[in-house]
């Protein structure tokens, strides 16, 4: 004997039902994904090159922006010996800090916010001073010194 037979409207609708939810869950699946992406961690960086002492920009500008890891930093040049970095986003709202020479300062053009050579918070909103890393020179194959920031 055999079971009661599922009719031809039964079926279709079953089918018709199916259909739609995997296809909402097609489209709603990468969606998703994309607004939620994985957690891969950053590799832990403890020290960059940041290039020659004598750079062009550093003459032009005196001093230089270079990515350390996923941030960046700031690297000034104060004398012909004397090089100093400090994190470059300014610790009131994460702007990106320049060195102004003709004050001697950092400055945060977003808030008027200013930093001494040390990365002390002077003047403006900033609360807390910048973070400092320490540059040390090495001597390359060729002569010219090479600029390498690191983590103190």
């Amino acid at each position: 004997m055999e079971g009661p037979a599922i009719g031809r409207r039964r079926f279709l609708n079953w089918f018709i039902g199916t259909s739609f939810g995997a296809m909402c869950v097609s489209v709603i699946y990468p969606v998703l994904r994309y607004v939620s992406p994985p957690n891969v961690p950053e590799a832990a960086t403890n020290q960059v090159e940041a290039g020659a002492v004598n750079d062009p920009i550093f003459l032009d500008k005196g001093y230089k922006i270079v990515r350390f890891g996923p941030e960046p930093v700031i690297l000034v040049k104060v004398s012909d010996t004397d090089f100093r970095a400090f994190s470059a986003t300014c610790t009131h709202l994460d702007c990106i800090v320049e060195f102004r020479p003709q004050l001697g300062r950092l400055w945060c053009n977003c808030h008027n916010g200013q930093y001494d050579l040390t990365g002390r918070n002077v003047a403006g909103p900033p609360p807390r001073p910048l973070t400092r890393l320490v540059v040390h020179t090495v001597e390359q194959a060729g002569g010219t010194p090479l600029l390498v920031v690191a983590r103190a």
